[in-house]
């Protein structure tokens, strides 16, 4: 199928995307609403691309977090074309989302207003506690990356309000972590995902599950998970029981590799 009719145009300045019309969209590498605009799941009369825009294309690094434009491509981060805050954790992430073909294309501020639950950033970006700057006609306004996503697909942007940059705190060389997705074949997304970041430097710990059937789900008692107290099976039942998930297996694994993968770097 293709898309029905629509116009297209390249916005030349950022104030252009908080005056946007009912029926226009914003699109970056049209990786995720091309593909829905082609079965008619998502209609619209104009789109705007904000790909190209200055504003939106810097990686910037701060001394005490990296922003990255909402622009950034997937395939810039995998070649380190940007800081990586996460020392390779970003790298690596980047690297396995989809096909090349895809990452030279889909940009990190897409990927997370899109919202698909089993997306890489979705769970990556919740695991490493980032920040998402918005702009809207209101202003700018920075909310935690568990906060944005509200359900499949729905985030907490409001009309005219667009990601103009995602903020990753800085880990020092100290920090592991581990991200382990279950996926039938590459380059599929994921039917069970699990990130674990230890932080002992800073005495910061997050353990979070993704491709649920809604946003991702940060655990409690992290340092419980992560040091054995709390089995990776019991912690992912009291989380998923709120959600109704019928079976914990592939969390559970998912779980339980992260774990395995973020341990091995404090041995090295």
């Amino acid at each position: 199928m293709k898309a029905a009719a629509f116009d297209f145009s390249r916005a030349s300045d950022i104030n252009e995307l908080t005056a946007l019309k009912e029926g226009e969209k914003f699109v970056a590498g049209n990786q995720s609403l091309g593909p829905m605009m082609n079965l008619r799941l998502v209609r619209a009369n104009r789109l705007v691309d904000i790909a190209t825009l200055p504003a939106l294309r810097k990686a910037n690094e701060h001394s005490n977090h990296v922003e990255f434009g909402a622009a950034v491509t997937h395939a810039e981060i995998e070649d380190g074309e940007t800081p990586d805050p996460a020392n390779g954790w970003m790298k690596k992430a980047a690297a396995n989302i989809a096909h090349r073909a895809v990452r030279n294309r889909g940009t990190i501020g897409g990927s997370l207003a899109h919202a698909d639950p089993a997306a890489d950033w979705v769970i990556v970006l919740t695991g490493l506690d980032a920040k998402v700057a918005l702009i809207g006609p209101d202003g700018e306004r920075k909310v935690n990356i568990e906060d944005f996503i509200t359900g499949p697909y729905t985030t907490v942007l409001k009309e005219n309000e667009f990601i103009a940059s995602v903020e990753v705190p800085k880990r020092p060389t100290s920090a592991c972590w581990g991200y382990w997705k279950f996926m039938r074949q590459v380059g599929e997304f994921a039917k069970a995902s699990a990130t674990v970041l230890i932080d002992q430097e800073n005495g910061f710990y997050r353990c979070a599950l993704g491709a649920l059937e809604g946003p991702p789900l940060v655990l409690p008692r992290p340092l419980d998970i992560i040091e054995g107290d709390l089995g990776p099976k019991k912690a992912v039942e009291d989380a998923l029981s709120v959600r109704k998930i019928a079976s914990y297996d592939m969390h559970v694994a998912a779980l339980e590799r992260a774990l395995e993968q973020a341990k091995e770097g404090l041995r090295l």
